[in-house]
């Protein structure tokens, strides 16, 4: 199998950074609030099923260009289309949009979200099914399919909000489409931290960091573990993570875990 390099990846619809072993994606249309189309949901589908296969990036940040985080679909170049479009293809695009969180929680990097600004439709789901997320507390984020006219239940909202937040919480904003505040984010744990202005891209990075010099290939176990185990039993969730350690205990990593403790020193991890 052929190992593809971070330096590999071109993508033409949003930006595309790597610096050591951090991805940084940012949705780059900052004149209308970063919205989606067409082509950028392909590519981020596309992209993160590509991550699997990239042994040199180790965490991925997502965030938006000019103070926003993303608006959601293109009214006019996405929404107005649909408009005219039959079932099969209506079907087509909306398991499209779903495909692109199964390859988020299926990518093995740990993704983490830097929010400021509007955070709405398609956006908040980005967002929702990174791993961690950082944002302001003037921060805009809106669920807002109801307000369209469409259900809640939209690209995995139904079921992955009411684990971050609650069911009664994750209710009130799919029923009505409003905006939660940054600081009713952080408050209800969609937001794992509060950030200044201007400086939570910069803080979503150096948590990146952090992980990427982490135990990686743990890492990785652990979030598949995590979102495997949504379907499972107790019983069998323990028999999974019992597996899933011990082939974590084979790895060279946890050596040197051991050696660093027993010579009194930090653990330098490679992620094998």
């Amino acid at each position: 199998m052929k190992i593809i390099s971070g330096g590999e990846l071109n993508p033409r619809h949003f930006a595309w950074g790597v610096v050591e072993k951090v991805a940084t994606i940012t949705i780059n249309r900052p004149d209308r609030k970063n919205p989606l189309t067409f082509d950028s949901y392909a590519e981020l589908r596309d992209t993160f099923q590509t991550l699997k296969y990239v042994d040199d990036i180790k965490t991925i940040v997502i965030t938006g260009a000019g103070g926003n985080f993303c608006s959601g679909g293109d009214v006019h170049e996405i929404i107005a289309p649909l408009l005219d479009m039959d079932m099969k293809e209506l079907l087509q695009f909306t398991q499209m949009t779903g495909d692109v969180v199964k390859a988020m929680r299926a990518c093995p990097q740990p993704i983490i979200a830097a929010v400021e600004g509007v955070c709405a439709g398609a956006g908040a789901i980005l967002a929702m099914a990174s791993d961690l997320r950082y944002g302001t507390a003037d921060a805009k984020i809106s669920f807002l399919f109801t307000r369209v006219g469409l259900a809640g239940c939209d690209m995995g909202a139904c079921s992955i909000l009411p684990r971050i937040i609650g069911q009664g919480r994750a209710s009130e904003l799919l029923y009505t489409g409003r905006a939660m505040s940054g600081k009713e984010a952080h408050n209800w744990g969609f937001f794992n931290g509060l950030t200044t202005p201007g400086e939570t891209l910069s803080e979503a990075e150096k948590q990146a960091a952090r992980l990427a010099d982490g135990p990686t290939f743990a890492h990785s176990i652990t979030k598949r573990q995590m979102h495997m185990e949504w379907n499972m039993s107790i019983d069998d969730a323990i028999t999974a993570e019992a597996e899933a350690q011990a082939i974590c205990m084979q790895t060279r990593d946890f050596r040197r875990a051991y050696d660093a403790f027993a010579a009194k020193q930090k653990p330098v991890f490679k992620g094998n």
